[in-house]
Protein backbone atom coordinates (compact mmCIF):
# COMPACT_ATOMS: atom_id res chain seq x y z
CA UNK A 1 0.00 0.00 0.00
CA UNK A 2 2.40 2.70 -1.17
CA UNK A 3 5.07 4.04 1.13
CA UNK A 4 4.42 2.43 4.50
CA UNK A 5 7.27 4.46 5.98
CA UNK A 6 5.58 7.82 5.45
CA UNK A 7 5.63 9.64 8.78
CA UNK A 8 2.35 10.84 10.23
CA UNK A 9 1.92 12.60 13.59
CA UNK A 10 0.12 10.67 16.32
CA UNK A 11 -1.72 13.81 17.39
CA UNK A 12 -2.65 17.10 15.73
CA UNK A 13 -3.87 20.21 17.54
CA UNK A 14 -6.71 22.21 16.00
CA UNK A 15 -7.07 25.89 16.92
CA UNK A 16 -10.64 27.11 16.50
CA UNK A 17 -10.72 30.54 14.84
CA UNK A 18 -14.40 30.62 13.90
CA UNK A 19 -15.30 33.27 16.47
CA UNK A 20 -12.76 35.63 14.90
CA UNK A 21 -11.81 34.74 11.34
CA UNK A 22 -15.06 32.89 10.80
CA UNK A 23 -17.39 35.71 11.79
CA UNK A 24 -15.41 38.78 10.71
CA UNK A 25 -16.58 38.59 7.10
CA UNK A 26 -20.21 37.68 7.78
CA UNK A 27 -22.91 40.17 6.80
CA UNK A 28 -24.97 39.25 9.84
CA UNK A 29 -23.34 40.38 13.05
CA UNK A 30 -23.93 37.99 15.93
CA UNK A 31 -24.79 39.16 19.42
CA UNK A 32 -22.52 38.65 22.42
CA UNK A 33 -24.93 35.99 23.65
CA UNK A 34 -24.73 34.07 20.36
CA UNK A 35 -20.94 34.23 20.37
CA UNK A 36 -20.88 32.92 23.93
CA UNK A 37 -23.09 29.99 22.92
CA UNK A 38 -20.66 29.12 20.12
CA UNK A 39 -17.72 29.51 22.49
CA UNK A 40 -19.27 27.18 25.10
CA UNK A 41 -20.08 24.61 22.41
CA UNK A 42 -16.52 24.79 21.08
CA UNK A 43 -15.10 24.16 24.54
CA UNK A 44 -17.55 21.30 25.06
CA UNK A 45 -16.34 19.64 21.86
CA UNK A 46 -12.82 19.36 23.25
CA UNK A 47 -11.00 22.18 21.45
CA UNK A 48 -8.12 23.45 23.59
CA UNK A 49 -7.06 26.60 21.70
CA UNK A 50 -9.68 29.19 20.76
CA UNK A 51 -9.33 32.57 19.07
CA UNK A 52 -12.30 34.41 20.52
CA UNK A 53 -12.12 37.61 18.47
CA UNK A 54 -9.92 40.57 17.65
CA UNK A 55 -9.16 43.94 19.18
CA UNK A 56 -9.01 46.15 16.11
CA UNK A 57 -10.71 49.40 15.17
CA UNK A 58 -14.50 48.79 15.10
CA UNK A 59 -14.83 50.73 11.85
CA UNK A 60 -12.35 48.38 10.17
CA UNK A 61 -14.01 45.16 11.37
CA UNK A 62 -17.41 45.98 12.94
CA UNK A 63 -18.16 42.29 13.50
CA UNK A 64 -15.45 42.28 16.18
CA UNK A 65 -16.45 45.50 17.93
CA UNK A 66 -17.84 43.62 20.95
CA UNK A 67 -14.84 41.35 21.61
CA UNK A 68 -14.24 43.18 24.92
CA UNK A 69 -17.73 42.20 26.08
CA UNK A 70 -17.29 38.60 24.93
CA UNK A 71 -14.05 38.23 26.90
CA UNK A 72 -15.53 39.84 30.01
CA UNK A 73 -18.65 37.65 29.92
CA UNK A 74 -17.17 34.30 28.91
CA UNK A 75 -16.71 31.40 31.29
CA UNK A 76 -13.02 30.49 31.27
CA UNK A 77 -12.56 26.74 31.40
CA UNK A 78 -9.41 25.18 32.84
CA UNK A 79 -6.88 23.93 30.32
CA UNK A 80 -8.15 26.13 27.48
CA UNK A 81 -5.98 28.72 25.75
CA UNK A 82 -7.98 31.79 24.81
CA UNK A 83 -6.39 34.32 22.47
CA UNK A 84 -7.31 37.31 20.33
CA UNK A 85 -5.86 38.97 17.26
CA UNK A 86 -4.42 42.45 17.75
CA UNK A 87 -2.84 44.95 15.36
CA UNK A 88 -1.03 47.35 17.66
CA UNK A 89 -0.40 48.51 21.23
CA UNK A 90 -3.96 49.78 21.66
CA UNK A 91 -5.24 46.31 20.79
CA UNK A 92 -2.96 44.68 23.38
CA UNK A 93 -4.09 47.20 25.99
CA UNK A 94 -7.74 46.47 25.24
CA UNK A 95 -7.12 42.72 25.47
CA UNK A 96 -5.41 43.15 28.83
CA UNK A 97 -8.17 45.41 30.15
CA UNK A 98 -10.78 42.83 29.11
CA UNK A 99 -8.90 40.11 30.99
CA UNK A 100 -7.21 38.17 28.20
CA UNK A 101 -3.70 36.83 28.68
CA UNK A 102 -2.70 35.91 25.09
CA UNK A 103 -2.66 37.97 21.91
CA UNK A 104 -1.55 37.38 18.33
CA UNK A 105 0.14 40.08 16.26
CA UNK A 106 -0.16 39.77 12.52
CA UNK A 107 1.79 41.12 9.57
CA UNK A 108 1.66 40.41 5.86
CA UNK A 109 4.66 38.70 4.29
CA UNK A 110 3.75 40.42 1.03
CA UNK A 111 5.08 43.95 0.76
CA UNK A 112 2.38 44.79 -1.78
CA UNK A 113 -0.41 43.59 0.53
CA UNK A 114 1.14 45.36 3.52
CA UNK A 115 1.54 48.66 1.73
CA UNK A 116 -1.92 48.46 0.15
CA UNK A 117 -3.69 47.82 3.47
CA UNK A 118 -1.47 49.42 6.11
CA UNK A 119 0.64 51.91 4.13
CA UNK A 120 3.73 50.33 5.64
CA UNK A 121 6.29 47.66 4.86
CA UNK A 122 6.37 44.36 6.77
CA UNK A 123 9.73 45.28 8.31
CA UNK A 124 8.46 48.60 9.66
CA UNK A 125 5.26 46.99 10.95
CA UNK A 126 7.15 44.35 12.91
CA UNK A 127 9.55 46.92 14.31
CA UNK A 128 6.49 48.84 15.47
CA UNK A 129 5.31 45.77 17.42
CA UNK A 130 8.09 46.30 19.96
CA UNK A 131 5.95 48.49 22.24
CA UNK A 132 3.12 45.94 22.05
CA UNK A 133 5.43 43.11 23.11
CA UNK A 134 6.94 45.23 25.88
CA UNK A 135 3.50 46.01 27.30
CA UNK A 136 2.41 42.37 27.04
CA UNK A 137 5.47 41.05 28.86
CA UNK A 138 5.13 43.63 31.64
CA UNK A 139 1.57 42.44 32.16
CA UNK A 140 2.32 38.70 32.05
CA UNK A 141 0.72 38.23 28.64
CA UNK A 142 1.83 35.76 25.97
CA UNK A 143 2.36 36.92 22.39
CA UNK A 144 2.28 34.86 19.21
CA UNK A 145 2.60 35.98 15.61
CA UNK A 146 0.87 35.37 12.31
CA UNK A 147 2.34 35.93 8.87
CA UNK A 148 -0.51 36.48 6.43
CA UNK A 149 -0.20 36.00 2.65
CA UNK A 150 2.66 33.56 3.29
CA UNK A 151 1.74 31.60 0.18
CA UNK A 152 0.21 34.17 -2.14
CA UNK A 153 -0.81 37.81 -2.45
CA UNK A 154 -3.94 39.10 -4.24
CA UNK A 155 -1.92 42.04 -5.55
CA UNK A 156 1.48 40.51 -6.34
CA UNK A 157 0.85 36.79 -6.83
CA UNK A 158 3.38 34.33 -5.40
CA UNK A 159 5.24 35.62 -2.37
CA UNK A 160 9.03 35.01 -2.37
CA UNK A 161 10.25 32.76 0.45
CA UNK A 162 12.69 35.48 1.43
CA UNK A 163 9.83 37.83 2.31
CA UNK A 164 8.32 35.19 4.58
CA UNK A 165 11.70 34.51 6.15
CA UNK A 166 12.25 38.20 6.77
CA UNK A 167 8.99 38.34 8.72
CA UNK A 168 10.00 35.28 10.75
CA UNK A 169 13.34 36.84 11.66
CA UNK A 170 11.61 40.08 12.60
CA UNK A 171 9.28 38.27 15.02
CA UNK A 172 12.19 36.30 16.49
CA UNK A 173 14.04 39.54 17.25
CA UNK A 174 11.04 40.48 19.39
CA UNK A 175 11.20 37.14 21.20
CA UNK A 176 8.06 35.75 19.55
CA UNK A 177 8.55 32.04 18.85
CA UNK A 178 5.03 30.82 18.08
CA UNK A 179 4.28 31.70 14.47
CA UNK A 180 1.51 30.93 12.01
CA UNK A 181 2.04 30.68 8.26
CA UNK A 182 -1.27 31.88 6.88
CA UNK A 183 -2.79 31.28 3.46
CA UNK A 184 -4.98 34.36 3.63
CA UNK A 185 -6.34 34.16 0.09
CA UNK A 186 -6.42 30.40 -0.42
CA UNK A 187 -3.65 30.48 -3.03
CA UNK A 188 -1.42 27.78 -1.51
CA UNK A 189 -0.90 24.38 -3.12
CA UNK A 190 0.38 21.20 -1.43
CA UNK A 191 3.83 21.21 -3.02
CA UNK A 192 4.36 24.83 -2.04
CA UNK A 193 3.16 24.14 1.51
CA UNK A 194 5.47 21.17 1.87
CA UNK A 195 8.50 23.03 0.52
CA UNK A 196 7.96 26.22 2.51
CA UNK A 197 6.95 24.31 5.64
CA UNK A 198 9.95 21.98 5.46
CA UNK A 199 12.30 24.90 4.94
CA UNK A 200 10.88 26.86 7.88
CA UNK A 201 10.85 23.85 10.24
CA UNK A 202 14.43 23.05 9.31
CA UNK A 203 15.71 26.63 9.41
CA UNK A 204 13.92 27.76 12.57
CA UNK A 205 13.68 24.75 14.91
CA UNK A 206 13.08 27.08 17.86
CA UNK A 207 9.71 28.14 16.42
CA UNK A 208 6.40 26.46 17.30
CA UNK A 209 4.75 26.40 13.88
CA UNK A 210 1.05 26.76 13.06
CA UNK A 211 -0.57 26.74 9.62
CA UNK A 212 -3.76 28.54 8.66
CA UNK A 213 -5.54 27.67 5.42
CA UNK A 214 -8.51 29.15 3.61
CA UNK A 215 -10.42 26.76 1.39
CA UNK A 216 -10.98 29.28 -1.39
CA UNK A 217 -9.99 26.83 -4.13
CA UNK A 218 -10.71 23.54 -2.34
CA UNK A 219 -7.07 22.80 -1.52
CA UNK A 220 -7.07 23.33 2.24
CA UNK A 221 -7.27 19.68 3.32
CA UNK A 222 -4.57 18.71 0.84
CA UNK A 223 -2.46 21.56 2.18
CA UNK A 224 -2.90 20.31 5.73
CA UNK A 225 -1.64 16.90 4.61
CA UNK A 226 1.40 18.62 3.07
CA UNK A 227 1.89 20.63 6.24
CA UNK A 228 1.92 17.49 8.37
CA UNK A 229 4.47 15.94 6.03
CA UNK A 230 6.61 19.05 6.50
CA UNK A 231 6.56 18.54 10.27
CA UNK A 232 3.76 20.87 11.38
CA UNK A 233 1.16 19.49 13.78
CA UNK A 234 -0.92 22.56 14.67
CA UNK A 235 -3.57 23.95 12.30
CA UNK A 236 -6.36 26.53 12.44
CA UNK A 237 -9.93 25.74 11.47
CA UNK A 238 -13.29 27.50 11.63
CA UNK A 239 -16.60 25.90 12.49
CA UNK A 240 -18.81 25.42 9.42
CA UNK A 241 -15.98 26.66 7.18
CA UNK A 242 -17.02 30.26 7.83
CA UNK A 243 -14.80 33.22 7.22
CA UNK A 244 -12.75 35.34 4.95
CA UNK A 245 -10.52 38.35 5.18
CA UNK A 246 -12.01 41.82 4.58
CA UNK A 247 -8.54 43.05 3.57
CA UNK A 248 -7.82 40.33 0.99
CA UNK A 249 -10.02 40.36 -2.12
CA UNK A 250 -11.50 36.95 -2.91
CA UNK A 251 -10.55 35.34 0.38
CA UNK A 252 -13.46 33.05 1.14
CA UNK A 253 -13.95 30.81 4.13
CA UNK A 254 -11.51 28.94 6.29
CA UNK A 255 -11.19 25.19 6.17
CA UNK A 256 -14.04 23.71 8.24
CA UNK A 257 -12.90 22.46 11.63
CA UNK A 258 -15.22 19.48 11.45
CA UNK A 259 -13.84 18.49 8.01
CA UNK A 260 -10.28 18.59 9.35
CA UNK A 261 -11.21 16.56 12.43
CA UNK A 262 -13.08 14.00 10.33
CA UNK A 263 -10.15 13.58 7.93
CA UNK A 264 -7.61 13.20 10.73
CA UNK A 265 -9.74 10.71 12.66
CA UNK A 266 -10.20 8.65 9.50
CA UNK A 267 -6.40 8.64 9.21
CA UNK A 268 -6.05 7.40 12.78
CA UNK A 269 -4.65 10.73 14.01
CA UNK A 270 -5.90 11.97 17.38
CA UNK A 271 -7.21 15.53 17.81
CA UNK A 272 -8.83 15.29 21.24
CA UNK A 273 -12.02 16.69 19.68
CA UNK A 274 -15.43 15.03 19.71
CA UNK A 275 -16.43 15.13 16.03
CA UNK A 276 -20.18 14.88 16.63
CA UNK A 277 -20.02 17.82 19.03
CA UNK A 278 -17.89 19.79 16.56
CA UNK A 279 -20.52 19.11 13.89
CA UNK A 280 -23.21 20.29 16.28
CA UNK A 281 -21.28 23.54 16.85
CA UNK A 282 -21.01 24.02 13.08
CA UNK A 283 -24.75 23.51 12.63
CA UNK A 284 -25.39 26.08 15.36
CA UNK A 285 -23.13 28.57 13.58
CA UNK A 286 -24.79 27.81 10.27
CA UNK A 287 -28.19 28.59 11.75
CA UNK A 288 -26.97 31.78 13.41
CA UNK A 289 -25.41 33.31 10.30
CA UNK A 290 -28.38 32.28 8.18
CA UNK A 291 -26.74 30.46 5.28
CA UNK A 292 -25.48 27.01 4.38
CA UNK A 293 -22.12 25.95 5.74
CA UNK A 294 -19.11 25.27 3.53
CA UNK A 295 -18.59 21.91 5.22
CA UNK A 296 -18.42 18.58 3.43
CA UNK A 297 -18.97 16.44 6.49
CA UNK A 298 -22.14 18.34 7.43
CA UNK A 299 -23.53 17.66 3.97
CA UNK A 300 -22.41 14.05 3.54
CA UNK A 301 -22.06 12.83 7.11
CA UNK A 302 -19.16 10.85 8.56
CA UNK A 303 -17.69 7.89 6.72
CA UNK A 304 -18.53 5.65 9.65
CA UNK A 305 -22.18 6.62 9.36
CA UNK A 306 -22.32 4.84 6.00
CA UNK A 307 -21.08 1.56 7.47
CA UNK A 308 -23.51 1.88 10.37
CA UNK A 309 -26.39 2.46 7.96
CA UNK A 310 -25.33 -0.58 5.93
CA UNK A 311 -25.10 -2.74 9.06
CA UNK A 312 -28.53 -1.52 10.20
CA UNK A 313 -29.95 -2.27 6.76
CA UNK A 314 -28.58 -5.83 6.90
CA UNK A 315 -30.09 -6.38 10.36
CA UNK A 316 -33.49 -5.26 9.14
CA UNK A 317 -33.54 -7.62 6.20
Amino acid sequence: MGNANMAWPDKVTICEVGLRDGLQNEKKMLSVEEKLQLLDATVESGVKIIEIGSFVHPKAVPQMADTDKVVQAMKKADGIEYRALVANLKGVERAHAAGLSKVKLTVSASEAHCINNFNSTPTKMIEGFATSVEFALKNSMTVSGAISTSFGCPFAGKVPVQQVENAVRGFLKLGITELSLSDTTGMANPRQVYELGSYMVRTFPQVSWVMHFHNTRDMALANIIAGMQAGVAVFDGAFAGLGGCPFAPGASGNVATEDVVHMLHEMGIDTGIDLLKAMSTARMAEKMVGHEAASAVLKAGRCEDLTKEKAQHQENK
